[in-house]
């Protein structure tokens, strides 16, 4: 295991499960070893994004992550539940040593980049994972209509805590193009993202779109088919952690 990021939200619903699944496939494709561990339990996404529906083998050296269509390595608790559709109704303690199970039991084998993606806020996951797994960086993913401003600043002040370099901000559904005339059309207001990033001394390193087409792999569960550049400058945040 070479390279840790964290993909952390203050809420849910910005798009951080689809932010992590598309960096992890841009990482593959620029012949990387990559791993996605979904450390949203009680809400897992990420098996759903890449189309896997089988369950996770295990034997006497550990539990095998399942390889999505592209290679990439994934594991969450939806591959070891008898039926995905079964809620996962655990305590919080419980949830945090299943996410640190996943880490010491899962075998990752040779990964370059492992990408864990958080449950939403600051809560017991996120410690857990701070604290357990050597973390190289985290990238805060919002979106327009949240209160920026204090989301970010909660997962600074948890990164400063737990000294977590912050690679940057990923803002979803900045905006949608129009199909006719092409002017772009900031749904849910103007972004304040730059304002925010200024002021903490971090990077924005991408305004992704709302975007059918995106939509539409990801209900497929065929993200890795995916052509488009919006994260190429968090991608190369990411590829220089190496």
């Amino acid at each position: 295991m070479k390279k840790v990021i964290g993909i952390v939200s203050g809420k849910g619903g910005v798009g951080k499960s689809m932010t992590s699944a598309m960096l992890a496939t841009l990482m593959r494709r620029r012949d990387y070893a990559v791993g996605v561990l979904d450390a949203d339990v009680t809400g897992p996404s990420i098996p759903k994004l890449f189309g896997i529906h089988g369950r996770a083998m295990a034997d006497e050296n550990g539990c095998w992550p399942i390889k999505s269509r592209t290679g990439i390595d994934v594991m969450s608790v939806n591959l070891l539940l008898d039926n995905e559709e079964d809620p996962v109704v655990w305590r919080g303690p419980v949830i945090a040593g299943a996410v640190k199970q996943f880490w010491q039991e899962v075998i990752w084998k040779d990964v370059d980049f492992l990408f864990v993606d958080m449950p939403p806020g600051t809560g017991d996951v996120p410690l857990t994972v701070f604290q357990t797994l050597p973390v190289d960086g985290i990238i805060v993913v919002a979106s327009p209509q949240e209160l920026v401003s204090l989301i970010v600043t909660k997962a600074v002040k948890m990164a400063e805590m737990m000294n977590i370099p912050i690679l940057g901000i990923v803002e979803n559904m900045s905006y949608i193009t129009c199909p006719d005339c092409g002017k772009k059309i900031s749904v849910f207001g103007e972004s304040h993202v730059d304002e925010v990033a200024a002021k903490h001394g971090l990077k924005v390193l991408a305004k992704m779109p709302i975007d059918p087409r995106l939509a539409q792999n990801a209900d497929q569960g065929v993200i890795e088919a995916f052509e488009g550049d919006y994260l190429d400058g968090a991608a190369d945040a990411v590829e220089a952690l190496l």
